[in-house]
């Protein structure tokens, strides 16, 4: 007989603890004597700084008469540069300015690194996806099939790939198969997590395989179909839902795995937070954001997994 919990209680000791967790940290910041400034960190989001407008060259301004823009006369006598778009002149009429000087300013939004560093995450992150399914699947397939040539090559890739570091994938791809081949950082960065996650998954989808009784193939067959359709339209569903829980596990796990193409000079989320560490020398504060953006895309990743998985057990 299941014991029931009050849940009351127990999601107010839950509460507390999470309470208690945090007056740790605020208790630890404390003790070390740390002036937080999270005041720094928006700006490496999103940033509202104007943009300038600058000289190409050394020249006169020259402002026309009736119009909101104006020239920068060269001082060499070539065609004039015109400064159109703009919301705040930074010149007068008859200034003289060098090449380089700011002229105008232009009020936007635009994405900080970190931001752009979480777009390249995500953009490694599912492309690698899409190729290590691929990979995980065929390999998988081959891991059990009757043909000897085909299951002793992926059983040495499942295990050469499996008992080898991740990181020194990465350098083996780049700079010795990706010299070979010319490709360039994400290319190499996206085939060696590819790889690398392929192999996880080969092993789990020969798991889901083989966890389906034998009699569903024998059934399949018995009614005509062959072995791929058999596979395709009877097995292969039942194995999917079966996998999606280590699947998902293993999705995420590539989405934090690809902290390390940071190694090879690819500006994820993880380089980008040591750039903007380097420059605002807020160590903690920049890591907690770029540790909760990673949280942010595994545990949107696990939600919608979850959801599928309700949904196809709703379907049976």
């Amino acid at each position: 007989m299941q014991k029931h919990y009050n849940p009351l209680f127990w999601n107010a000791i839950f509460i507390l603890i999470i309470i208690g967790l945090g007056f740790g940290i605020y208790a630890s910041s404390k003790s070390i004597d740390y002036t937080w400034r999270w005041e720094r960190i928006p700006q490496y989001l999103i940033s509202t700084d104007p943009t300038n407008i600058r000289s190409p060259f050394d020249g006169t301004i020259t402002l026309e008469q009736g119009s909101k823009r104006f020239l920068i006369e060269p001082d060499n006598g070539d065609e004039p540069f015109v400064v159109e778009k703009f919301d705040q002149k930074l010149v007068e009429n008859g200034d003289i300015v060098f090449e380089g000087d700011a002229v105008a300013e232009i009020n936007d939004w635009r994405l900080g690194p970190i931001t752009w560093g979480l777009i390249m995450t995500l953009k490694l992150s599912v492309v690698a996806l899409i190729f290590a399914m691929v990979i995980g699947l065929f390999t998988g397939l081959a891991r059990i099939s009757a043909n000897p040539a085909l299951r002793n090559m992926a059983i040495t890739y499942i295990e050469l790939i499996r008992g080898t570091p991740l990181l020194v994938q990465i350098f083996i791809f780049y700079f010795f198969i990706g010299t070979v081949l010319d490709l360039d950082r994400f290319t190499a960065g996206v085939a060696a997590l590819a790889v690398f996650t392929g192999a996880y998954i080969a092993e789990i989808v020969r798991s889901g395989i083989q966890s389906i009784h034998p009699g569903q193939m024998e059934a399949a067959r018995s009614l005509g179909m062959n072995y791929v359709q058999a596979m395709v339209n009877v097995i292969l569903p039942q194995a999917f839902k079966r996998t999606l829980p280590p699947m998902a596990g293993q999705f995420i796990n590539l989405i934090k795995d690809s902290s390390l193409v940071s190694v090879i000079s690819i500006t994820d989320l993880t380089k980008a937070g040591r750039e903007v560490v380097s420059s605002t020398f807020a160590p903690f504060e920049v890591w907690f954001t770029v540790a909760l953006l990673y949280l942010v895309l595994t545990g949107a990743l696990s939600w919608a997994v979850q959801r599928l998985e309700k949904r196809l057990a709703a379907s049976d």
